[in-house]
């Protein structure tokens, strides 16, 4: 059986996705999996284990008629030669939807949070976990097709098996030697009301140098000025990784550390998905759907009437997580299981 799943992107969307690889090579044994997905995605999906082949949409060629004129029948043929029986559109756009319906699968299957008409060119599953955490929304898809699921296996510390050399070299040359434990924090988020305040990163990353622990700041380049902004604050500054590795080294950077803090973020999904004590801020979006898998207890979310907002900027002006303090993080670092 040959299987498309379409989910092109974001980091975090793709590393809730993950699990249904594996679900659908326990129930369709020998089954080829293909994942078509966006560029940022592609590179995180590389070397999984339970997934054949990734096909790489490159959104900006499809961006313009001249474009789709030019790439569109040779995107098109490469899903089609592949004779696709099954395609879970796990996006829920019209985009992806669209992709699913040119790849010729004769059944297609989109899950329950489908937008922009794509509920059209599939059928939409709605499936026990409605209203749950995304990861199982995704895994209801499979279960629509008959398929017993054991616990969900995101399959991402194999794939970054390979980048373990290479973010041990990263962090010793950054200054933190082997066996050294380290403490992720991620600084920035995609939106600005999921960013927690750079004073109080400050104030933790110095609680946990004073405890043996090392802070190692990660973000995208964009983020090294969130930290010198957080270098103001701190007596010893924590170690920059901003803007210094792939997804693939960051998420091997992320599987050797104590405890990971950060925003709902993609990192802070990859570091659930990796096993690491993941504490998680939220304020703007819920626990419930989107807080750290399998970890419910290490999310802390605001006490406000507003929160769960899903905005991506507060339209009342608040800095959305200034209600979490730094000793709420450092109760939930070190409470005992």
């Amino acid at each position: 059986m040959n299987i498309l799943i379409v989910k092109l992107s974001a980091i975090g969307d793709i590393v809730h996705a993950l699990p249904v690889a594996k679900d659908l090579k326990e129930c369709f044994p020998g089954c080829r999996i293909t994942w078509v997905a966006e560029a940022a995605g592609a590179s995180l999906l590389k070397n999984h284990p339970y997934i054949d082949e990734v096909l790489l949409f490159d959104k900006p060629c499809f961006k313009s008629l001249g474009g789709l004129v030019k790439h569109a029948p040779g995107f098109i043929s490469e899903l089609k030669k592949r004779r696709f029986d099954l395609a879970l559109d796990l996006q829920g756009l019209m985009k992806s939807a669209l992709i699913a319906w040119l790849s010729g699968a004769p059944q297609r299957l989109v899950y329950e949070n489908a937008r922009e008409g794509s509920h059209l060119l599939a059928k939409k599953v709605v499936g026990p976990n409605h209203g749950g955490h995304v990861v199982e929304l995704y895994r209801d898809v499979v279960r629509h097709l008959g398929c017993q699921l054991g616990p969900a296996d995101f399959g991402l510390g194999v794939a970054v098996t390979g980048e373990t050399d290479r973010a041990a070299s990263i962090l010793r040359h950054a200054g933190v030697g082997e066996n050294v434990p380290y403490a992720v924090l991620a600084l920035g988020a995609n939106w600005p009301n999921k960013i927690w305040p750079q004073r109080y990163f400050a104030a933790l990353a110095d609680k946990l140098s004073s405890q043996g622990i090392v802070p190692v700041a990660i973000g995208a380049a964009g983020d090294h000025k969130l930290y010198e902004e957080m270098t103001t604050f701190t007596e010893v500054p924590p170690i920059d990784l901003t803007g210094k590795t792939n997804l693939q080294q960051l998420a091997a950077v992320i599987k050797g550390a104590v405890v990971f803090i950060g925003g709902d973020t993609g990192p802070m999904h990859m570091a659930a998905a990796l096993g690491v004590k993941t504490i998680c801020l939220m304020g703007p979006t819920d626990a419930n759907r989107n807080g750290p898998y399998g970890q419910p207890q290490h999310a802390l979310e605001v006490q406000r009437d507003c929160a769960g907002c899903w905005k991506r900027a507060c339209p009342k002006g608040l800095d959305c997580l200034d209600v979490l303090t730094p000793e709420q993080v450092w109760e939930k670092i070190f409470e005992q299981e």
